[in-house]
């Protein structure tokens, strides 16, 4: 493998060890894939991230042809399908972090609760209906629910979050557990009250370029 691929795969499994270290995901429940040439690279599927090597990571075609030593994520299909529908989209980040995977138990889409939500491409963070892991069910609803966004909730199982890049993908998937986390202590207290579209129109105008950089 060339330098720029060994780098991408040297990032993806430093962004795994992150997922966990930043309490966004837990075990090897998440899964994380990045564009490469006419496809793409993922994580296996149920392989500890701390062992993890850059061999391991594993090449997909985006027709889920696999090349690699081991089998890929068993959600492959959504990160394949997503990209093939995404061309602005670069990496992916499927985690199941506490606050988003209470709500999406709950089919509980995220409202405008803080202005913050802008950030994930509308006024309202989706959840797909339930379908199960790895199934093609599942990722046709993960694309629906990512149209027009950059992060949605999965009816009983967790969130996916994407980006021009892994560093994007990443942040926003903090950024989304902590809009979840807000909006859950919001229902403590009773029916938050919710900015309007055209505030998060606004928000989003002002906020062009705004958050990690390239």
């Amino acid at each position: 493998m060339d330098s720029q691929e060994l780098d991408k795969r040297r990032s993806i499994i430093a962004h795994c060890l992150s997922m966990n270290a930043l309490g966004i995901n837990q075990g090897t429940s998440g899964n994380i894939s990045v564009r490469h040439n006419e496809g793409l690279l993922i994580t296996p599927t149920s392989y500890a991230y701390d062992k993890l090597e850059p061999e391991d990571i594993v090449f997909l075609q985006l027709d889920g042809a696999a090349l690699g030593r081991r089998a890929p994520s068993s959600e492959w299909r959504f990160h394949c399908d997503i990209l093939r529908a995404r061309p602005d989209v670069n990496a992916i980040v499927h985690t199941h972090p506490t606050y988003c995977t209470v709500l999406a138990i709950m089919g509980r889409p995220i409202p405008a609760i803080h202005y913050m939500i802008a950030a994930a491409g509308g006024p309202e963070i989706r959840c797909s209906p339930y379908a199960i892991f790895g199934s093609q069910a599942l990722s046709n609803h993960a694309v629906e629910a990512l149209v027009d966004r950059k992060a949605c909730l999965l009816g009983h199982h967790g969130m996916i979050a994407v980006g021009s890049t892994l560093e994007k993908a990443m942040w926003l998937a903090v950024e989304v557990e902590t809009l979840a986390r807000q909006y859950h202590g919001c229902l403590q207290i009773g029916d938050p009250p919710v900015l309007s579209d055209g505030q998060i129109a606004d928000v989003a105008a002002k906020m062009a370029g705004y958050g990690l950089q390239d």
